[in-house]
């Protein structure tokens, strides 16, 4: 067998019957992916409670309105005095990355693609040889039939290039990551400025992301794609409002890694009801499903499926083609020559 390939396929069947079911217990058991993680943000609050022996109160249903910088800051206030306080310095941080690589264990996702920022691994890691060798042991440890797809971001309003760049280049020559996103605030600088970073990760070998049109528009959207040469784009649930550019996607086959719960809970979207979803993907672009922020949103990936399917937006048959289109992601990392599993 391919070293990249899923472990532990399952029955087509298993997963329309647990949709139908309701079934909690047996949508965990199910392979799936998770193609959006922040890394240090993507285990559950039980998961920090029980190592801290604290009682963390659940964040709001809506952090605040549509405005990203509002929603944005609101959402990381409750997680500085609700989550931070009890995962401070090197050894609460490894303990979030520990609690992804679990909470991945616990709802088998069988393909991780866990981000780690540039400020993160400077912070905590002198020598980039000791941060791989790090998530290297703690994903076999707590994650051991999870591939990890790596992914190096970098924060749009904090991201001076010319530096970031240096950085990047010796990132890439230990041959550790996969892919390559732009977080945060999709309006603090031009998408044009992360063009040489992404050219150089395109001569690497590695898939291109960029968080886009979350807050945005279509346009947005499609500019990223065409400046930085997407394959996959974060969010981009803006494009429903542009048949044209949706048309343009789907021809292409650029895939939006979508985040309903995310989308929801800053305000973006009034509810399930609401979520473009099914539009999407009747426009024929292909599409994954995926946690964003769990240590925030507090939904797990099974979750997540069940209640797209409660709410009547997509039915079993359509959840199941887009758990399929998540794990079928590996073909674009095995195309590309990369090496893993």
């Amino acid at each position: 067998m391919d070293a990249f390939q899923i472990k532990g396929q399952i029955l087509l069947s298993d997963m329309i019957l647990a949709l139908k079911q309701n079934s909690l217990t047996d949508m965990q058991s199910i392979p799936k992916s998770d193609l959006h993680s922040h890394g240090a943000r993507g285990g559950r609050v039980s998961y920090i409670e029980n190592w801290a022996g604290v009682k963390i109160s659940l964040p709001p249903k809506v952090f605040a309105s549509s405005d990203s910088v509002t929603a944005l800051s609101t959402m990381d206030k409750w997680f500085k005095e609700n989550i931070r306080p009890h995962c401070l310095g090197y050894r609460g941080h490894l303990k979030r990355w520990e609690a992804t690589f679990a909470q991945a264990h616990s709802d088998t996702v069988a393909l991780l693609s866990m981000s780690f920022r540039s400020v993160e691994i400077r912070k905590y890691f002198d020598r980039l040889d000791d941060f791989i060798k790090t998530i290297t042991e703690m994903s076999k440890e707590f994650a051991a039939n999870t591939i990890i797809l790596p992914e190096l971001t970098f924060a749009r309003e904090d991201c001076d290039t010319d530096y970031e760049f240096v950085f990047l280049e010796e990132a890439l020559s230990h041959g550790f990551f996969k892919s390559i996103d732009i977080c945060g605030d999709e309006f603090a600088q031009p998408i044009k400025n992360f063009k040489k970073m992404f050219k150089y990760s395109k001569a690497k070998g590695l898939v291109l992301k960029a968080h886009v049109g979350e807050f945005g528009t279509a346009d947005d959207v499609m500019e990223a794609v065409e400046e930085l040469e997407l394959h996959e784009v974060h969010h981009g649930n803006a494009v429903y409002k542009s048949p044209q550019i949706m048309n343009w996607l789907a021809k292409n086959k650029i895939q939006l890694n979508l985040c309903p719960a995310s989308n929801i809970m800053l305000g973006i979207f009034e509810g399930y009801s609401s979520y473009p979803i099914k539009k999407i993907v009747e426009a024929g672009i292909p599409v994954t499903i995926n946690t964003d922020d769990l240590l925030i949103f507090n939904l797990s990936l099974s979750e997540e499926y069940l209640n797209l399917f409660n709410a009547n937006l997509l039915d079993e048959y359509e959840l199941d083609k887009i758990r399929e289109t998540g794990l079928s992601a590996i073909h674009r990392y095995n195309e590309k020559g990369l090496k893993g599993g």
